[in-house]
């Protein structure tokens, strides 16, 4: 089968690359790219682990063909970093100890990204229901809602 030619925008800078047509977007990143930060955890996108925004958009990069992405802008884990330093959502895990084993910290942060954008200041059962669909087996959910909602706060002064 012959590869698709693909035009995008990863983190703010212009990526081409060329995939199979059934490649998904996050074997497109990891592969040929060489954006390891985004992880595979189910490939059947159950676990939140391979998250990234799409447009704006939260997706589970494991479900979405690298071809689809064509025109698009992507945000990975890298992306989320600021110029000078950490994004507030990453400096708030670290302080909060919400990682252990680093699998599905890259799509938690990804996915607390996406819903800081829309929400301003989210309640507990808003953060809870926006990252229901990442799965953490080490740390328990405790750690990571209260670093979301720390971010929150400091994202809010």
């Amino acid at each position: 089968m012959a590869k698709v030619h693909v035009t995008t925008s990863v983190n703010n800078q212009p990526q081409e690359f060329l995939c199979e047509p059934q490649e998904s977007l996050l074997n497109c990143l990891r592969d040929e790219i060489n954006l390891t930060g985004t992880k595979e955890g189910c490939a059947t996108g159950d676990c939140g682990a391979c998250s990234v925004l799409v447009d704006g958009r939260l997706v589970c990069s494991c479900l979405m063909l690298g071809v689809e992405a064509e025109g698009k802008e992507v945000t990975t884990i890298e992306g989320i970093a600021e110029p000078d330093g950490l994004h507030v959502i990453q400096q708030k895990f670290l302080e909060h100890a919400a990682l252990q084993c680093g699998i599905c910290t890259p799509g938690f942060i990804v996915a607390a990204k996406a819903l800081l954008d829309k929400h301003k200041d989210p309640d507990e059962e808003t953060i809870r229901y926006w990252l229901a669909g990442n799965l953490c087996r080490c740390t328990g959910y405790d750690k990571i809602i209260r670093a979301v909602q720390d971010a929150a706060k400091e994202l809010a002064a």
